[in-house]
């Protein structure tokens, strides 16, 4: 929502008005940008708004100050921000569950690249991973993060496979949840690892994707409240 012009401060209209200033002039990354002083003069404000404005953006990795250059644009790290964000223990509920689910759907999407892209080499790694595991059907959670870690890895994406990274704390948090919530239903033939591993070796994009979905339906099913519930012996 756009805020009432009255509940922003100084600093935040400096800092709009500055990013607008990027925008409309096209400013690339290495461009030179004028020096607080003449910010400050030009906005008919105190250098020290200008600077806290200029942090923010710097913090954001939107400028940075180069020996000889004096301040310039720079290429923002894209998920400088949410590295500072993602702490499970700040989140609510809702937002560790919105991020969870997010896990699901980017890894339903892997498929083409990941075919694209495999090698000799992955398919070996990958293999390893899963004969390390002590039983296909009950994964631990490091078996679980090292599985899908590789899958992410086999894309050739680094910043798909960095975006893994920093959803690990979460899904630390709120694996053994779903893991409880899990053992209450009963999904039928369940695909495991080691039969993804198969498909990844012999199959093609369409039968990872089919693999994929039934292997990640546990998941899902608690989600979003699918699954039937487990059958009392």
């Amino acid at each position: 929502m756009l805020a009432p012009l009255e509940s922003l401060s100084m600093t935040d209209r400096v800092e709009n008005i500055l990013r607008e200033y990027f925008e409309e002039n096209a400013f690339k990354p290495g461009d030179p940008l004028p020096n607080e002083m003449e910010m400050a003069q030009k906005l008919n404000v105190s250098r020290n708004v200008v600077r806290e404005a200029l942090s923010r953006l710097r913090m954001l990795g939107m400028i940075e100050t180069r020996p000889r250059k004096g301040m310039v644009m720079s290429q923002p790290d894209l998920l400088t921000g949410m590295e500072k964000v993602l702490n499970p223990f700040i989140l609510g509920t809702k937002n560790l569950k919105n991020i969870f689910e997010l896990r699901l759907i980017l890894e339903m999407g892997i498929a083409e690249f990941l075919f694209a892209r495999k090698t000799k080499k992955d398919i070996e790694e990958l293999e390893a991973i899963v004969n390390l595991q002590s039983n296909d059907f009950e994964v631990t959670k490091e078996e679980e993060i090292a599985f899908h870690g590789k899958l992410y890895e086999m894309t050739g994406n680094s910043t798909f496979k960095r975006f893994q990274i920093l959803l690990m704390p979460v899904f630390n948090h709120v694996f053994t949840d779903y893991s409880k919530k899990r053992a209450h239903v009963e999904l039928p033939n369940p695909v495991t690892h080691r039969d993804i591993l198969e498909v990844i070796r012999k199959g093609t994009s369409d039968d990872f994707r089919q693999a994929m979905l039934k292997h990640l339906e546990p998941y899902f099913a608690t989600s979003l409240n699918t699954a039937p519930p487990k059958k009392k012996k």
